[in-house]
C-alpha cells in the first residue's frame, strides 16, 4: 500500500474569459505539483485570487483540469469516472450560509449523501446513521429536524462537517471552513477537525488565510502565488526558517500579541499590487513585487527545488 494518499504532478488549470475574442485565459493553477500523506494535513496559504480553492476543487475534479495527473491512493484518476470516488473524497465549503439547501432539514442534509449511496438497509438505520454523525460534531437529534435558518454560523459548519463525514471519506478537503466564522468558534471547528482526524484517520487539504490557524493544525504548509507554489516545508520550519521573500512577508504581517515584542518585529511592506492571472509577468510570478528580483527573475520561471530535505523553494536567490 502507498504511503501517499493524493499526488499532483504539473496540474494546470485555466478558465476562458467570457466575451474575449483573443481567447483569453484565467491562469488560476499554473504547474503545480505535491502530494499529501495518509493522515496528514497540507496546508494550503496564499492572499485571495492566488488558486488555493481551485486547486482543491480540481483535485476533487470540480472542476476538470487542463493539464497534469491527479493520483489517488496509487491510481490516477484524472480521467477516470468519478462515482466510485465520492465516498472517499469530500469537501468543507467556506460559506457556511449558502452551501447548505435553505429547504431542507439537517437529517435531510447529511442524509443525503447516504441517500446516493445506498448506504443503509431501512429508515432506522439512516436515522441512526444521522444521529451518530451530529453527534460527532457536537450536535444533539433534536437538531436533526431543523432547517439551517434556525442555526448560527458556527453551528452551520457543524452540519457542513457533518455532511462530508457521512460517508466515511479517507480524504477532505477543508476550503477556508472558519474564514466566515468568529475567532472563538473557529477554535471549536478547529479542534473538532483535529478530533475527527485522529479517531479516523482523515487526510486533509487545508485551505485558509490565516497563518497561526494554519500552522496550528497543519503537518506541512504550501505556500501560493498567482497559481503557483513558491514555497512548501514542514509547518514550524516555515515559521522558522523561510526562504522565499513571499512567504517572508507574510510571516512578517502575523501580529504579535506582546508590544515590546511587536516594536522589534521588522514589517516587510511590499509594494504593488498582485498581477492579473489572465496576462501574469514573465519569468518569476512575484517579480513585479519582489524586493531581491534581479534580471534573472524577469527572463525565467523558477523552479520548485528542495533546498534541504522537504524543503521546496522556487527562488533563484532564497534565504
Amino acid at each position: 500500500m502507498s504511503k501517499r494518499l493524493i499526488e499532483i504532478k504539473n496540474l494546470i488549470k485555466h478558465f476562458p474569459v467570457k466575451g474575449d475574442t483573443r481567447n483569453s485565459k484565467v491562469q488560476a493553477v499554473d504547474d503545480i505539483s505535491f502530494y499529501i500523506d495518509k493522515g496528514e494535513t497540507l496546508g494550503l496559504v496564499g492572499e485571495s485570487g492566488c488558486g488555493k480553492t481551485t486547486v482543491g476543487r480540481t483535485i476533487l475534479r470540480l472542476y476538470e483540469p487542463t493539464s497534469g495527473s491527479i493520483i489517488y491512493d496509487g491510481k490516477d484518476i484524472t480521467k477516470a469516472k468519478m462515482k466510485p470516488y465520492r465516498n472517499k473524497m469530500q469537501i468543507i465549503f467556506q460559506d457556511p450560509y449558502a452551501s447548505l439547501d435553505p429547504r431542507m432539514t439537517v437529517s435531510g442534509i447529511v442524509g443525503e449523501p447516504l441517500v446516493i449511496n445506498k448506504t443503509f438497509r431501512n429508515k432506522k438505520e439512516h436515522n441512526n446513521r444521522v444521529y451518530e454523525i451530529l453527534s460527532l460534531v457536537g450536535l444533539s437529534d433534536e437538531h436533526a429536524q431543523r432547517y439551517p435558518h434556525e442555526f448560527s454560523g458556527g453551528q452551520r459548519q457543524r452540519i457542513g462537517i457533518a455532511r462530508a463525514l457521512a460517508v466515511r471519506p479517507d480524504f477532505i478537503v477543508c476550503d477556508e471552513p472558519v474564514s466566515a466564522l468568529d475567532v472563538s468558534i473557529q477554535a471549536q471547528i478547529i479542534n473538532i477537525l483535529m478530533d475527527l482526524q485522529k479517531e479516523f484517520g482523515l487526510t486533509y487539504l487545508f485551505i485558509a488565510h490565516d497563518l497561526a490557524v494554519v500552522k496550528h493544525i497543519s503537518d506541512r504548509i504550501g505556500v501560493m502565488y498567482l497559481g503557483k507554489i513558491v514555497e512548501l516545508y514542514t509547518s514550524a520550519g516555515l515559521h522558522k526558517n523561510p526562504m522565499h521573500p513571499y512567504t517572508q512577508a507574510l510571516l512578517s504581517a502575523i501580529p504579535v500579541p506582546d508590544p515590546e515584542v511587536s516594536i522589534k518585529k521588522k514589517r516587510i511592506i511590499l509594494q504593488g499590487d498582485v498581477a492579473s492571472p489572465i496576462n501574469p509577468p514573465k519569468g518569476c510570478r512575484f517579480n513585479t513585487r519582489c524586493f531581491r528580483a534581479q534580471e534573472k527573475c524577469h527572463e525565467e520561471s523558477p523552479e520548485l527545488l528542495e533546498l534541504e530535505p522537504g524543503h521546496f523553494v522556487a527562488c533563484y536567490f532564497p534565504g
